[in-house]
Order: structure tokens, then sequence, then C-alpha cells
């Protein structure tokens, strides 16, 4: 995952941890631990200010990297691994998927599930918000896409 600025990487990997990588001299700025297992997804909130990280162990965390990395929350409430994560264009709403055959809605800052989206047969292995995050689709191993009108609405940050 690029930052809007196109100077950092954030990758996930097999050893549980995530890392933010110099674009131009290929050092690691941060190595980020916190989960018990794998970490499958990694993003950015637009503002590249706070990192989600999105874990076989069926929680997401949420760093702050501008104060070192240091955690925000742990969204926990899968009962199965993470595979994809992703904020609304605010940043205001986190966005997870998982092997649970669900999606769930976040206040990233609380760590609170605000929706919980249901109706796929199988794992749910991928989502995003629209452009203007009013719409919300999600993709499962049952064959499916399927679209939901995002009811949830938060203020942003600012």
């Amino acid at each position: 995952m690029f930052s809007q600025d196109g100077n950092v990487v954030v990758s996930g990997s097999l050893d549980k941890t995530a890392r933010a990588w110099d674009v131009r001299t290929l050092k690691c700025l941060h190595c980020i631990e916190g989960h018990h297992d794998e970490v499958l997804d990694v993003t950015l909130d637009l503002r590249g200010w706070r990192l989600a990280t999105a874990s076989s162990d069926s929680t997401v965390r949420l760093w702050d990297l501008q104060n070192n990395c240091k955690l925000i929350s742990t969204l926990s409430g899968h009962t199965q691994e993470v595979s994809k994560v992703c904020f609304n264009p605010a940043g205001s709403i986190v966005l997870t998927a998982s092997q649970d055959h669900t999606a769930r809605l976040w206040d990233p800052n609380s760590g609170k599930c605000l929706q919980l989206l249901e109706g796929h047969a199988d794992d749910v292995f991928s989502c995003a918000f629209s452009y203007y995050g009013d719409t919300i689709i999600t993709a499962s191993k049952d064959n499916t896409c399927r679209i939901w009108h995002n009811t949830v609405t938060k203020k942003t940050d600012e």
C-alpha cells in the first residue's frame, strides 16, 4: 500500500508484523507488532496518518503513524480471519471482510462495531467503499458480490 504522496509503502507479513518503508532509501521506518497471526491486509487512511492492519487472528488493529505507530484501537468481533480492510473516503469508518461470511463497519476511534453486513453463504474476501462512501461492495467465495447502501453516517474528525 502506497501513501498518498508515494514516499512510503506499507506491507503486511507472515511474521505477524506490518512495516512502513521509505520508497527512496528502501529503509524500514517502522516495524509494527501486535497481531497474534499473519497480517493479511494493510491500508492507510487518505491522509496517511492512520494505518489499519487485518490479520488471521480475527482482528483489525489501527495505528497512529503520526505518533510513533501507537495503537489506536483493536477491532474485535469477527470469528475468523479478516482478509480485507479499508477506510471510507472521510476516514471516519472502517470496513472489514472476513472468513466468517460477514463484513462489518467500525468506528476507528472507539473500536465499536457500527453495523454487521450479513447475507453471504461463504467467506467474504474483499470489500470496498464507493468514491463518496455511500455504497459498499463485498465479494465472497459464494460467487456473489453484494451491493450495500451505507446507512452509517459519521462526522469526520475535523
